[in-house]
């Protein structure tokens, strides 16, 4: 290859693309050059892989944003109270990554991770790593306050974060937390899925480890779940005396929920 983001698009496996991100991270601690990666990214990736696999989002390239949501925050400096960094992360990151190799595009969907460099116009893949940072980020413990509850995030991230924005993903995100809500995994306790997704983090101390849990142990449960949940949900659909007037979803969630192979199938395909 002839670049690193030749390399790490080449990777399509989501598991290989994370290992090479942890390389490239330990290569810059030694020349002691910023490079920001650790258990939130992994979490955000995680949630955005369930994005996109439960709501079957066909039109954006996955292998495109997968790597965006690796990346997308490298330049971001774990400090709450430096409001400068915070309001120019996310354009360094993109000038970064262009250094890299990456082209032009990937760079702005990696820029507009938030709103404050102003780029326009909104990508689609942009929108969407917007919805999974903020949502994923208030699901986790910060030092100033606890995580919320799923349904807390979503309506702070509606009503407060983008209440004087449009996002083109916004609906369909709130339609999939209602599903994963709904999802629950059975462990030594019971809890919903982005529950246990974010229990793990926080009791998981090394980005190695977590990744680990992730892709060997939690993912192989979450898809079981959500498969066997689809089932249930197509057949209360085609039971035309069940809630007649009252649909569970909109239509086209309804049609992708039903047309759709399981995702294991898919991924061994």
């Amino acid at each position: 290859m002839d670049n690193f983001a030749e390399y790490i698009l080449s990777e399509t496996d989501l598991a290989g693309k994370m290992e090479i991100v942890t390389i490239l991270k330990e290569k810059k601690k030694k020349r002691e050059e910023d490079f920001f990666f650790d258990k939130t990214v992994v979490f955000k990736t995680e949630i955005l892989r369930l994005f996109l696999d439960v709501m079957k989002i066909e039109d954006v390239d996955r292998n495109i944003l997968l790597t965006a949501s690796l990346l997308c925050n490298c330049k971001k400096v774990d400090n709450a109270q430096d409001l400068g960094k915070l309001h120019t992360y996310a354009k360094e990151g993109a000038d970064f990554l262009l250094e890299l190799g990456f082209n032009k595009k990937f760079c702005t969907i990696c820029e507009q991770l938030n709103r404050y460099s102003g780029s326009t116009p909104r990508t689609k893949e942009g929108d969407i790593l917007e919805l999974v940072d903020q949502f994923g980020g208030m699901l986790l413990d910060r030092p100033e306050r606890k995580g919320f509850q799923a349904d807390e995030a979503i309506v702070l991230l509606e009503n407060r974060n983008l209440k004087n924005e449009y996002n083109s993903y916004l609906a369909e995100f709130k339609e999939f937390v209602k599903i994963i809500e709904e999802i629950t995994v059975d462990d030594v306790v019971s809890m919903k899925a982005l529950r246990r997704l974010t229990k793990i983090e926080k009791e998981t101390k090394e980005v190695k480890d977590y990744i680990k849990k992730i892709i060997y142990d939690y993912e192989p449960k979450v898809n079981k779940l959500i498969n066997e949940y689809r089932k249930e949900i197509s057949k209360k659909i085609l039971n035309k005396e069940e809630n007649p007037n009252r649909p569970l979803f909109t239509k086209e969630t309804a049609e992708k929920i039903m047309k759709h192979k399981p995702i294991i199938e898919e991924e061994n395909n």
